[in-house]
């Protein structure tokens, strides 16, 4: 029995295919449902919707470290594992023979945001590592990888999309050499490793005394949902889109309004920000935000 760990989005194809394929998914693990809205309604993640549309038994514990007996009774024979979202024990790792779908070339960017950095940082490629796992963050020996390209205009939710199909399609290529122990292993080189810890609310902050680069790229790893956020006047705004502007040359952190627009500069290039959501109010077009009351003053700043 194979006993698959996922929750998002990123890991829905690769389970898709374990099914169709007719590897025998016996267990599916996620996180469990979140409760989301204005109306706190829970929302189970994508794997387990696959899950339950082909009548797998699905198991959420909060806490995997206190709960990873229940799945060492199953007896599986592989664990698969594709942006779960919890640290596996060690005691489960040194009974059952776990890999790994991980979402950059390791050993860069080892941890729960690798697609969010590849994006941070402006990288034009990245990838996927198929690899084993041990009791050290995304450290295992690796199987096999594939390369993928950062388009520019790729944020989190197209690289992931990309990342997950090709995430699939190694898995796919690979599982049967897994499965019957038939492959080499390459250890990965430690001292290029770097890290890609998971995202903390100050990590979606932008920053308008860093270039205008850094933070449209910024941006780009936390849309399409999440977007990224600054403070004004003690009140939190959140960015969904922005491009640079060579309309107007403006300090970092000035803003420039006009009845239409609104500009705020950065140490290099201007930022014409596009879609925004002010504190406790809904997402708009700038067009339609500037109709109303609102935050920005002309030749005022925003301070780091």
């Amino acid at each position: 029995m194979i006993v698959f760990m996922g929750t998002p989005a990123f890991a829905k194809p690769i389970l898709e295919m374990l099914i169709e394929k007719k590897y025998p998914v016996g267990l599916v693990v996620t996180q469990p449902d979140k409760v989301v809205g204005r109306k706190k309604e829970l929302e189970m993640s994508e794997v387990k919707k696959v899950a339950l549309e082909h009548g797998i038994e699905v198991f959420q514990p909060i806490k995997i470290k206190d709960s990873y007996q229940y799945i060492l009774d199953k007896k599986p024979k592989l664990l698969i594992t594709a942006a779960y979202g919890q640290i596996l024990p060690k005691a489960l790792l040194e009974q059952v023979k776990a890999i790994n779908v991980h979402g950059s070339l390791l050993p860069k960017y080892r941890g729960g945001a690798p697609i969010q950095y590849a994006l941070f940082n402006g990288e034009t490629k990245t990838g996927i590592t198929l690899m084993e796992m041990v009791y050290k963050m995304d450290a295992g020996d690796m199987i096999e990888q594939v390369i993928v390209d950062i388009d520019p205009k790729d944020n989190y939710g197209t690289l992931s999309a990309k990342l997950s199909i090709a995430g699939r399609d190694l898995l796919e290529k690979r599982i049967d050499d897994i499965l019957n122990g038939t492959y080499e292993k390459i250890q990965q080189d430690e001292s290029q490793v770097t890290f890609a810890y998971t995202l903390k609310f100050e990590d979606e902050r932008l920053k308008f005394f860093e270039s205008s680069e850094w933070n449209i790229n910024r941006l780009r790893g936390l849309m399409p949902n999440i977007g990224a956020h600054f403070m004004i006047d003690n009140t939190l705004v959140k960015v969904f889109d922005m491009e640079e502007s060579d309309i107007i040359s403006l300090r970092p952190g000035e803003i420039k309004v006009n009845r239409k627009e609104i500009f705020i500069g950065t140490k290099t290039k201007t930022l014409k920000l596009l879609e925004i959501q002010q504190e406790s109010k809904k997402r708009m077009f700038v067009k339609d935000y500037l109709n109303g009351q609102n935050l920005f003053k002309d030749g005022g700043f925003i301070h780091e």
